[in-house]
């Protein structure tokens, strides 16, 4: 069945938020993927923490705060890479099906957009860096509403914007907990499951799990 929208998460889904750090993964050492891992996590626990508090930051300080903690938390890292690991961020690479998944998609006649946490400068950034900008139709950024994820005034933006049903929505997204979020709201969602996690959220299954976003192709 195809959709009238196709909606993506940005980081982790179309591009690979690790890509910064294994840019200077020779300089960073060998505890570079921990460096990683934990700026990601960091990343998205100050996200949800600031929306249960009602203290919005946009998603661009809440990264440049989580690199700072994972580099206290590494020290064999050179904190002297921090400037170029932030830089990076801003060029991350998509994932090399992202492309040619958008593009058939679209030619399908769906509407296609980003929902994301991310601050609008940094989606802007990455999409042209990434050559996706010919794809989409909109770019939803959680700064119109300054709240993250899995808030339901962020899925609604796209409902709201595109003056669809929420089960008129294909939304794809590499992360479980916005799976659940998106499930509950009313989307129909596709978990990328890219590194093979184990399932969570069970009372709020997708409708789909996939190891990359080709499967959309094959009617996913």
């Amino acid at each position: 069945m195809r959709y009238a929208a196709y909606v993506f998460d940005a980081y982790g889904t179309l591009f690979d938020v690790h890509a910064a750090v294994r840019r200077h993964a020779d300089q960073i050492g060998p505890e570079g993927q921990l460096l990683s891992e934990i700026w990601r996590a960091k990343q998205l626990e100050y996200s949800w923490v600031r929306t249960l508090m009602g203290a919005y930051a946009d998603f661009w300080q809440l990264t440049e705060q989580a690199l700072d903690f994972a580099l206290r938390k590494v020290p064999s890292a050179d904190k002297g890479l921090r400037a170029k690991l932030l830089d990076a961020y801003w060029r991350l690479d998509c994932y090399p099906e992202v492309p040619a998944v958008l593009k058939a998609l679209k030619a399908s006649g769906a509407k296609l957009a980003i929902l994301s946490n991310g601050s609008p400068e940094m989606l802007e950034a990455a999409v042209k860096s990434a050559a996706l900008d010919q794809f989409l139709d909109d770019i939803y950024s959680v700064d119109v509403v300054k709240r993250f994820k899995a808030d339901p005034s962020v899925y609604d933006m796209v409902t709201t914007g595109w003056r669809l049903y929420p089960d008129a929505v294909s939304f794809q997204s590499s992360n479980r907990w916005d799976v659940a979020g998106a499930t509950k709201f009313g989307f129909r969602t596709v978990w990328i499951n890219r590194s093979n996690q184990p399932e969570e959220y069970r009372d709020f299954p997708p409708a789909l799990i996939l190891p990359s976003l080709e499967g959309l192709l094959a009617g996913g």
